[in-house]
């Protein structure tokens, strides 16, 4: 009994430690992006190609990388398990995102890509989300919700089918994923303050911010019931998504560690595309 029990702690230490890997190195992000790019081609029956997943996957492992250098004298104090992943191994893992980007790019134009020249987009949004908007209330949120939402109009424009659906996505992302950054601040208050950031949670405080998310969710709640009546049933899936967003909202706290900000917001977007494959495959 005693050696079972201690067979579990262990496989549950290691899962731990394999997810804080997946999240620290920006791998579990990247892979949660890459989600959105799914959903979209599902959702609106385009060809599932890997080239367009490959350059979404490339290009935000490359910001976020990035993102974690220029972030770490606010990660000493929020998060000192990833700010000590980043000293470590920051520098090789940029140097991954900087390769597999530029490859993505390279490939795109080479084989001549609809809208290729606008993956350099991604290295603007990098800098000046990094460097510049970082500090301005709201706007870094901004920002990032622009930067998701993004992905849908990426996904169009490579299959040149940029669509009012394609646009529908693209907008409601982009909402969900501005209020989704801005409950990631919650646990940064402290580290926010020290380096002079103001953040929706360290000015209005973590209750507000919390309200404030689950005040987005409720108003695209009607938006997916018109999207389901305009381009088809299949949209309320995204009802189970904003189900699983309001589930997590209240537990956004600022002891919260790493994990469920990496793992568990950040995994919205991988549970939204496996439940929109699923409905896919039962349909």
């Amino acid at each position: 009994m005693t050696a079972s029990v201690t067979g579990v702690g262990r496989l549950y230490s290691s899962a731990l430690t394999a997810v804080g890997l997946l999240v620290h190195s920006n791998l579990f992000v990247s892979v949660s992006a890459t989600s959105v790019a799914v959903t979209t081609v599902l959702l609106t029956d385009l060809p599932l190609e890997p080239l367009p997943l490959f350059i979404v996957f490339a290009a935000t492992l490359f910001v976020y990388s990035f993102n974690r250098i220029t972030d770490i004298a606010e990660d000493e104090e929020n998060v000192p398990s990833r700010a000590r992943f980043t000293r470590r191994y920051g520098k090789p893992l940029l140097a991954v995102g900087v390769t597999l980007y530029v490859a993505a790019f390279a490939v795109a134009l080479a084989i001549g890509v609809r809208g290729a020249p606008f993956l350099a987009l991604p290295l603007i949004v990098g800098i000046v989300y990094s460097v510049y908007a970082k500090r301005l209330l709201l706007v870094k949120n901004l920002v990032v919700g622009a930067a998701w939402g993004a992905i849908p109009l990426g996904v169009g424009v490579y299959y040149g089918a940029v669509s009012s659906e394609i646009l529908y996505l693209a907008v409601f992302f982009g909402v969900e994923i501005t209020a989704a950054a801005a409950l990631f601040d919650i646990k940064d208050i402290e580290g926010d303050r020290r380096e002079g950031i103001r953040t929706v949670p360290n000015v209005h405080g973590p209750r507000a911010t919390r309200l404030a998310a689950l005040g987005v969710v409720a108003a695209l709640v009607p938006a997916v019931f018109v999207a389901s009546h305009v381009f088809g049933a299949e949209y309320l899936v995204l009802l189970g998504f904003l189900g699983y967003v309001a589930g997590y909202v209240p537990f956004a706290r600022r002891d919260r560690g790493p994990l469920f900000y990496g793992f568990v917001i950040d995994g919205e977007h991988v549970f939204l595309a496996a439940l929109v494959a699923a409905v896919e495959v039962l349909s």
